[in-house]
């Protein structure tokens, strides 16, 4: 397992979930949720040096079949983006299918309920994102996803 602090993404259209990994790449806790519009991405760059982060994780959602659309298209943007605006930190996309599901599952189960889910479901959709991404790493010594870079 690479060393080194890792922020996970989940991009939506309104909002930007924000995780975090310890530096040991073990476990990602909730971080913020950035608005989407001006200054967004302005925001994950701080973020991004503040952790020293060595790697960022974008949720990339697919179908289930695993086709893309729409918000796939987007996501690959924002990342593309982000990539020219954060070099040298690697950018990845991270296949999330399902975690924003999952995430609001999650969070009904503890009791979270209307403004208060809403609150907090971006983060815990790129906790579940950088999670994945750091399990999978971690179980096959690879890093996950595909990597980003400013033209692609």
């Amino acid at each position: 397992m690479r060393h080194g602090v890792r922020l996970g993404l989940d991009p939506g259209d309104a909002r930007i979930g924000v995780a975090r990994s310890d530096p040991t790449g073990f476990l990602a806790t909730p971080v913020e949720t950035v608005r989407r519009g001006k200054g967004d991405l302005a925001r994950i760059v701080r973020l991004t040096r503040e952790a020293e982060a060595v790697e960022i994780v974008v949720g990339l959602p697919r179908s289930l079949s695993g086709g893309e659309g729409p918000a796939a298209v987007k996501a690959r943007e924002f990342a593309r983006r982000l990539a020219l605006r954060v070099a040298p930190v690697t950018v990845r996309l991270q296949d999330e299918r399902l975690t924003t599901v999952a995430a609001e599952a999650m969070l009904r189960d503890r009791g979270k309920t209307g403004a208060s889910r809403r609150a907090v479901v971006d983060q815990a959709a790129a906790v579940l994102i950088l999670q994945h991404a750091l399990d999978t790493e971690r179980e096959t010594g690879r890093p996950p996803g595909e990597i980003v870079t400013g033209d692609t």
